[in-house]
């Protein structure tokens, strides 16, 4: 179960991920992962920046200040299909 992390900066913890289409809805595009330390990943909008997706503070910040835009799912690398 991930967390999803939006771009308003509200959560939703444990949320179902199942599946690659339900990925792609929670972010609403192609999925692309960002990893982070400690086996956590970031599952985001392959195209939030061109689609100029607004910034989401929380992501960013635990990218070490790199823009991440749109509605994110943080989870566990192991816990990718």
């Amino acid at each position: 179960m991930g967390v999803l992390l939006k771009s308003n900066g509200t959560r939703e913890d444990n949320i179902n991920m199942d599946g690659l289409q339900r990925k792609q809805e929670l972010v609403g595009g192609y999925i692309e992962l960002v990893h982070l330390n400690e086996g956590k990943v970031l599952i985001v909008n392959e195209e939030g920046l061109l689609n100029r997706l607004p910034l989401n503070v929380e992501a960013s910040r635990l990218c070490g200040g790199s823009p991440i835009v749109g509605d994110v799912i943080l989870c566990n690398i192991n816990e990718i299909e």
